[in-house]
């Protein structure tokens, strides 16, 4: 199983990229929405991939960023949606806005993707809404963490409780630390945040104590 590859950009077109690493020229899935923000022809990339394995094909689906395929991977655990699907999905929207739709209940978002019906973008919904219930320490410690550190800092701590949880959940889709997410997200908080920004501003304070 490949994380990334890491190599020359030799060629792309709407829907695939070559990757040439140590003289192997290495065929991905990609298409033009994420391949555009690896670089131009000629460059060193860093692509992360995923290898996706059947008993008639052997192919890798390749992304611009961690957050991407960490999405992705979440993604294909919903059932109905395979690899093809979640790329599609993952080239459409960022991982921000997937987030922000599973934990916002926003069907919209995830049905403007071509291809994508109303019924499918809220089984994703609810699928990966359980799945991080089950992932989810009781009592919500982490989210409680946030509310006490807002409180000590003047906010409202029930006006904040909805919204920070919200802001840890979506963070937790994107495979952080419930930990960490509920220390990022107390981080970004500020009154009257709305929640898109708070997950943006949570996130970059997150990214770095990820693998830590």
């Amino acid at each position: 199983m490949y994380a990334y590859i890491r190599g020359k950009i030799i060629s792309r077109n709407d829907s695939q990229l070559v990757i040439e690493n140590n003289g192997i020229g290495y065929l991905i899935n990609c298409p033009f929405a994420i391949s555009a923000e690896l670089g131009h022809n000629g460059e060193e990339a860093t692509v992360y991939v995923y290898q996706s394995v059947r008993e008639d094909d052997i192919s890798l689906y390749g992304f611009a960023s961690s957050e991407q395929k960490e999405i992705f991977l979440k993604l294909i655990t919903v059932s109905g949606i395979g690899p093809k699907v979640a790329h599609n999905i993952c080239s459409s929207l960022t991982p921000e806005q997937i987030a922000l739709a599973v934990m916002g209940n926003n069907v919209s978002i995830l049905s403007s993707v071509k291809g994508l019906g109303k019924k499918t973008a809220e089984k994703i919904i609810i699928e990966l809404r359980d799945k991080l219930k089950g992932q989810t320490k009781t009592g919500s410690a982490g989210s409680a963490s946030v509310i006490t550190d807002a409180a000590s800092a003047g906010s409202s701590a029930s006006a904040m409780g909805s919204i920070a949880d919200d802001a840890i959940g979506a963070l937790m889709v994107l495979d952080y630390r419930e930990q960490d997410a509920a220390e990022a997200v107390a981080a970004a908080y500020e009154e009257g945040i709305t929640l898109e920004v708070l997950i943006k501003k949570a996130l970059k304070i997150a990214s770095g104590s990820k693998f830590s």
